[in-house]
């Protein structure tokens, strides 16, 4: 991670983070244009990817994953102490927990150190860990088997371009830091919440009959600045985003959800619009091209 007295000048695009929002010298409009703003964590956006928000019970965001063509990569923010080694702990933690529950597990040594990967047959499970000032910030990337090492760049990638907001909130130690969805990202989930209670489906009943504001956003009342309203916005290079709760069968493990990396066309990708200056995308296809 660039630490803050190091990191003056530093602005989004260098792959030298992940960074801290109050040591980063790109503006918030810049990264609205190459970052899905999840509150805690701005995240880069994988050009034609998707989004898919994880739902409590009680219906409220506790995840956000990038859907790619080598598998999915969620990026998330928690509180630490001041002092570093916070990771190093989870690692110790995380490896045994997975080897209990029956995963194939190992530590290898990545570009901050330590990752866990654990395997189950067709499926690899990478989780990627750096120590920040008051915050710790874990990327996990899940994919097929065949797709390990072009996700596993993908992951670090969109690591290395990732921001935190910590905040000055008291948390717990490795508390999750809050996820706030963007407006437009928000509005998608509140009508497919609806879409969902009016079908009848469980846990959606209190829903039912609620109208959400579909409203085109010059109809929505007062001017709200927001990723939306930048020309080349983080939020138009996403499709339209997923939801999935706890109880949904749809939101496993499956690799075969995943396009084959295979079937990419990079000169059909070249033809679309161009990535942002933090995309973590263009990184990965500079770095097919050498291979």
């Amino acid at each position: 991670m660039a630490r803050q007295n190091a990191n003056q000048g530093l602005k989004i695009g260098q792959a030298a983070g992940p960074y801290d929002i109050d040591a980063l010298a790109t503006s918030l409009a810049e990264l609205q244009n190459s970052h899905l703003d999840l509150g805690s964590v701005l995240v880069p956006v994988v050009e034609g990817g998707q989004v898919t928000v994880e739902m409590t019970a009680d219906h409220q965001p506790e995840a956000v994953y990038l859907e790619t063509p080598f598998g999915r990569i969620g990026v998330a923010a928690f509180a630490a102490p001041k002092t570093p080694g916070t990771w190093r702990e989870v690692v110790r933690e995380l490896a045994e927990s997975l080897r209990d529950s029956g995963a194939t597990t190992s530590i290898e040594d990545g570009h901050w150190g330590r990752e866990v990967v654990a395997e189950v047959p067709g499926t690899v499970h990478r989780f990627i860990g750096v120590d920040g000032p008051r915050w710790l910030i874990r990327c996990v990337a899940l994919g097929p088997t065949e797709a390990t090492e072009p996700l596993s760049q993908l992951a670090r990638a969109v690591l290395a371009e990732s921001v935190v907001r910590r905040g000055n909130d008291p948390y717990p130690p490795r508390e999750p830091l809050p996820i706030e969805l963007p407006e437009v990202l928000a509005a998608q989930v509140a009508a497919a919440q609806q879409e969902r209670a009016e079908a009848g489906e469980p846990g959606f009943e209190h829903l039912a009959g609620h109208e959400t504001d579909e409203r085109a956003p010059d109809e929505q009342g007062p001017h709200q600045d927001s990723a939306e309203e930048h020309d080349g916005g983080a939020l138009d290079q996403l499709a339209q985003a997923t939801l999935v709760t706890p109880d949904d069968e749809d939101f496993d493990d499956d690799p075969a959800t995943y396009d084959d990396p295979e079937d990419e066309d990079d000169e059909d990708a070249a033809s679309g619009p161009p990535p942002s200056a933090g995309s973590a995308m263009q990184r990965l296809r500079r770095w097919r091209r050498a291979r």
